[in-house]
């Protein structure tokens, strides 16, 4: 049985409600996601915010991939029908990659120095299909060819190493992408890259929500992109989500917050000769804490 509701169901993917991710250390904690709520469904969603502001925690919380010192809580947090605070690691196992996919940002610490690029995409794929090492390899080669990488038969052989930045971050979303997922947690998945591949990759996620109707978290802290590419926009600050808001709509949005980040973003249309720096209100985190 399916863990997801039909393309044509109008229920959420991911459910979300009052999420706590809590650091414990020695003589204290921390918490890093202070009572997040949100819902993703057959779209794409931005989460958005400064670093530290509890963006990607939330999204490696959702595969339950933090420390062992990190205490995950929450009222629901669910996949389709799966209850992801109470699934098993072997049921989150079976979870990651097939239903859940997450593009971290920096393919350096996420790939394995050791095997070819080609090889670990195809494990991904052999992972979750079963095939075979033949169909696996052809079915990498064409997934590298996807992501607008050339030569995908030279390409597969090479090591890690051997490849830049940007074309390592390709490789990345080829791997992720391969096992045809239901949702798709994309951690600044195109900071790497230059403008045209930049583009090419964002066409290729767009028609993935399109055609496929999956779901696309898309963390991010560059307010124009997602202004122009996501469906609806998250903002964080301090662990918590400030504001939820249309993509469309993103110059209305208001919470001081919010506001201070759009306007601290250069214009070509409107150049100052100094940006404004963001000034934060001790208030916002007090509020904050009033919340626990």
């Amino acid at each position: 049985m399916s863990l997801i509701p039909e393309a044509t169901d109008t229920k959420p993917l991911i459910e979300v409600e009052n999420l706590w991710v809590r650091y414990k250390m020695r003589h204290l904690s921390m918490n890093a996601v202070r009572g997040v709520s949100f819902t993703l469904g057959r779209e794409k969603l931005a989460i958005v915010g400064e670093s530290g502001s509890g963006k990607s925690t939330v999204g490696r919380a959702l595969l339950r991939l933090l420390s062992d010192n990190a205490e995950i809580t929450a009222n629901k947090m669910r996949f389709g029908d799966q209850d992801l605070l109470a699934a098993t690691e072997k049921q989150m196992q079976k979870i990651r990659g097939a239903h859940i996919s997450m593009i971290l940002q920096d393919p350096k610490y996420s790939l394995n120095p050791v095997m070819t690029v080609g090889e670990q995409i195809a494990e991904a794929y052999r992972v979750h299909s079963k095939a075979g090492r033949k169909e696996a390899k052809t079915r990498s080669i064409e997934m590298i060819k996807a992501v607008q990488i050339r030569s995908p038969e030279r390409v597969y052989d090479l090591y890690p190493h051997q490849v830049s930045g940007g074309m390592g971050q390709r490789i990345m979303i080829a791997m992720m992408l391969i096992a045809e997922p239901d949702i798709i947690i994309a951690d600044e998945p195109t900071s790497a890259l230059d403008v045209t591949v930049r583009l090419q990759i964002l066409a290729i996620l767009d028609d993935l929500v399109q055609e496929r109707g999956i779901g696309l978290m898309f963390i991010s802290h560059d307010l124009n992109l997602v202004r122009s590419f996501c469906d609806r926009v998250v903002i964080m600050y301090g662990g918590q989500i400030v504001e939820t808001i249309a993509a469309a709509d993103l110059d209305n949005v208001q919470h001081p917050y919010s506001k201070g980040l759009l306007n601290s973003l250069p214009s070509l249309e409107n150049p100052r000769e100094f940006l404004p720096v963001l000034q934060r209100d001790p208030c916002w985190m007090d509020q904050l804490e009033k919340v626990k």
